[in-house]
């Protein structure tokens, strides 16, 4: 059981630094963009949750696929679990909770950087 929970931890790890990394990429890609919007007036605020929305609709989308599986091969799972019950309504709650969580957690810090830049050094970015 504690080796399966350092494998999970390390797994959760993975995934929180596998997101952060693509929406870091996606933000440095986009940085002239976010420069012109900030330079034309937009708001700070508004980059946050343009980045956010992105980053969480990718997460979201995810986790749906994964909870879709997960339910559709619990069947398989069933005859390799002892005394566990793969559709427990816990364990179905928790997990994807703690993944938006880890997911929120990697996509805010590349969005709180891209709300932060400033316009001059956006444009000339390159």
């Amino acid at each position: 059981m504690l080796l399966m929970s350092v494998f999970a931890a390390s797994a959760l790890v993975l995934a929180g630094i596998g997101v952060y990394g693509l929406m870091a990429y996606s933000v440095d890609q986009r940085t002239q963009e976010i420069g012109i919007r900030l330079a034309l007036g937009s708001e700070p605020e508004q980059v946050r949750r343009m980045i956010l929305r992105q980053g969480m609709t990718l997460a979201l989308l995810g986790i749906a696929i994964g909870a879709t599986a997960s339910f559709t091969f619990a069947r398989v799972l069933a005859g390799m679990l002892v005394g566990v019950n793969p559709r427990d309504p816990t364990i179905c709650a928790s997990v994807p909770l703690l993944l938006v969580a880890v997911a929120f957690l990697a996509v805010w810090l590349p969005a709180i950087r891209a709300s932060r830049m400033t316009p001059m050094n956006a444009l000339r970015y390159e």
